[in-house]
């Protein structure tokens, strides 16, 4: 999942501070979501996935679409 989250950002082109601000967190508590050091809460995820248009299921490595 903290590898997907870091790709869909990477592929957006979207720095760790944006989408900290997106996500109204520091830029160290969305750098410790990708790096697996912070579980990544419910409520998170789900905008997560809103932002980047896919499933929760795609960001928990559940399904590839």
């Amino acid at each position: 999942m903290y590898k997907r989250i870091r790709e869909l950002r990477e592929d957006h082109d979207k720095t760790q501070r944006e989408l900290a601000a997106a996500l109204h967190c520091s830029q160290q508590v969305y750098s410790n979501y990708e790096l697996g050091q912070r579980d990544i809460p419910t409520d998170i995820l789900i905008k997560l996935a809103h932002y980047y248009n896919v499933t929760t299921d795609y960001l928990l490595g559940l399904s590839d679409e």
